[in-house]
């Protein structure tokens, strides 16, 4: 099909068992559809290309040949049939229909997954130079996961996938021909991302220590321990929420679910219970969900909370007298419940008569004589000893850090006023609170206690306070809760809590309503004129002149006008007759902007008409099954 034109393709010769010297012959090809591409010469009979061809076009031709023999008379014609095939030549090159493409597939799939089909085309004609085989090339270095089929074009998975170790591939996909010569093979490509979709199959592991340590005398909502645990698991799958399942049976805790933050709902003494083992679960919000446990040991530190106590109140004794100095006269115990230093016990003997001829060891309690004694000279001493519960000392040290600073707010207590149609997610207030300290101590955490119902949520990092969904001031006008600043120590940590109480602002979202509609009014024929025969009433929920309500007729009458403010109708001129009637439309506006409004019917009869109304009986009975059902006849 490369054969270019004006080439003489062939030769028609007269067979030769004709004479053919000097032989007068005219060559032609008959007129149809494929002597576009063709010539012949008339004279040599040579046949000539005289258009391109294309095999994917046309791959045959069959000419009609004309040779008229003038060496007879009259001319003699003779018809000869050429077959021309046409070879292909490798002119197209293999094509996908995108350059990039993106595929997904999940983590989990069984290697051998079918991930996507290729499917170039070749617009060349014969087999081979159609024929496409595919291969696949990695972008980085790492090692590819999958496959590609050479003759389908199938990319199916290799290897076990894990998204949190890969996630995504970048292949080179080539589609080549088969042309026999091997400089003659044409070939495309594409780039096809592969995103390794997330399932959830991890579990949150836990990062924060399983031991903490609180002093006993913290106050209530002291920040104990911040429960942290890692999923790396992607959206809902790696979020984790934190429970605790066991060991906070006293609710001596409390923990936030979603921040970890463990804090004391209740005073603690360490002589009742020195430590706690909470069980804790970390759930992430995959499905189905997948939690780790961790048991959190907390150590409650002791504090000199506790006196020290004699185990008699009073000791008797008798000692010899005359006995030389260094006499044993009695030892004396005392306990403290407290643990370490703070338990500790020194004795001393206190100021009084003849305490000088004792004297008292201060570690064990024992009281020996410093002098002989004289029962003719004194028989009874009465001495006082005391276990001190305090002790000095002089120091020369260096101060570190420690986390003795709480985070401070600017104010006591935040007033803020928003209005009720405020949207959703909506940022409200923004908390700030300084920590002298350094580092993780210096370090501010933010939460929310006590119940918002719902509305409001603080951003833990940066203190924005953000509505959670739509306010209504008719439900709630306000809003009072507290809000946590805690330091990130990893030991002891401390906070601070302060008071934000939130005004929601009304806006004109409520119509009046009616307190009766339709109303009905009965007059007497003779009512005078100015005289109030009828009063609509109307409430609206909003606040201010949004829910101020005045009050006006839709149709202007003759005979009754109404007044604004108190929703009086008052007739403006005599009745016609003893059996008049009229209907008023009244409206109710409140006064927001734009205003909301309310219609109502009123009807006024005559007394007349009054008593011209009546029941057919005056008792009705029925009727009703127990479980009928609402709405029945």
């Amino acid at each position: 099909e490369n054969f270019k034109p004006a080439q003489v393709l062939n030769s028609l010769k007269w067979p030769d068992n004709h004479l053919t010297t000097n032989r007068k012959l005219h060559f032609s090809i008959a007129k149809n559809d494929d002597d576009v591409h063709f010539e012949i010469d008339s004279l040599t009979g040579d046949l000539f290309l005289s258009k391109e061809l294309d095999y994917e076009t046309a791959s045959h031709f069959l000419l009609q040949v004309i040779i008229k023999d003038y060496n007879n008379n009259p001319p003699q014609n003779n018809t000869v049939f050429l077959s021309i095939d046409v070879q292909d030549q490798n002119d197209h090159s293999p094509y996908f229909q995108d350059d990039f493409i993106v595929i997904g597939i999940e983590e989990n799939a069984p290697v051998g997954t079918l991930v996507y089909t290729f499917n170039a085309k070749d617009g060349d004609g014969s087999f081979l130079n159609s024929k496409i085989e595919y291969s696949l090339e990695i972008s980085n270095m790492g090692e590819n996961p999958f496959l590609i089929h050479s003759s389908y074009g199938t990319l199916t998975t290799a290897f076990p996938l894990d998204r949190e170790i890969t996630r995504s591939v970048i292949l080179t996909v080539s589609a080549a021909d088969q042309a026999i010569n091997l400089t003659d093979r044409r070939l495309d490509s594409l780039a096809a991302k592969i995103v390794i979709l997330d399932i959830n199959d991890n579990s949150p592991s836990f990062m924060s220590s399983p031991l903490s340590y609180v002093m006993e005398d913290v106050e209530v909502g002291f920040l104990v321990h911040r429960i942290i645990a890692k999923d790396p698991d992607e959206g809902r799958n790696g979020q984790v929420t934190y429970h605790v399942l066991s060991g906070n049976e006293n609710k001596a805790f409390v923990l936030d679910k979603i921040t970890g933050l463990l804090t004391t709902a209740q005073l603690l003494d360490r002589e009742i219970q020195e430590h706690y083992s909470l069980t804790v679960m970390a759930l992430d919000d995959g499905s189905p969900a997948l939690s780790a446990t961790q048991v959190l040991t907390i150590i409650v530190l002791d504090v000199n909370d506790e006196t020290p106590i004699f185990l008699k109140q009073f000791y008797e004794t008798a000692v010899r007298e005359n006995q030389d100095p260094g006499e044993f006269v009695i030892m004396v115990e005392a306990v403290d419940r407290d643990a370490g230093l703070n338990s500790l016990l020194r004795y001393e003997i206190l100021p009084g008569t003849g305490y000088e001829k004792f004297k008292m060891n201060s570690d064990s309690g024992e009281l020996v004589t410093t002098a002989s004694l004289d029962r003719e000279t004194q028989e009874v001493f009465s001495i006082k000893g005391s276990p001190s519960r305090s002790s000095t000392a002089q120091l020369y040290l260096t101060v570190l850090d420690e986390n003795d600073h709480n985070p401070l707010f600017a104010k006591t207590q935040y007033q803020i006023a928003v209005r009720e149609d405020l949207e959703e997610g909506s940022a409200i207030l923004d908390l700030f609170a300084s920590d002298e300290d350094d580092g993780l101590n210096g370090e501010v955490m933010y939460s929310l206690i006590d119940d918002t119902f719902g509305v409001f949520a603080i951003d833990s990092v940066t203190g924005s306070v953000v509505t959670t969904k739509a306010l209504d001031r008719e439900t709630k006008s306000q809003y009072t809760f507290r809000a946590v600043a805690s330091d990130c120590s990893t030991h002891l940590p401390r906070s601070t809590t302060v008071s934000v109480v939130v005004h929601i602002n009304d806006v004109n979202d409520n119509d009046p309503v009616f307190l009766q509609n339709p109303i009905r009014a009965f007059v007497s024929a003779e009512t005078c004129v100015n005289e109030t025969v009828a009063t609509v009433r109307a409430e609206d929920m909003d606040l201010g002149s949004n829910g101020a309500v005045v009050f006006s007729l839709m149709i202007a009458e003759t005979a009754f006008q109404i007044d604004a403010k108190t929703g009086d109708i008052i007739l403006q001129e005599p009745l016609a007759s003893n059996e008049f009637s009229n209907q008023l439309l009244v409206m109710a506006s409140d006064q927001g902007i734009p205003p909301r409004t309310a219609t109502a019917m009123v009807i006024i009869f005559t007394e007349e008409q009054e008593e011209e109304i009546s029941f057919s009986h005056s008792l009705y009975e029925a009727s009703v099954p127990e479980n009928s059902a609402a709405g029945g006849h």
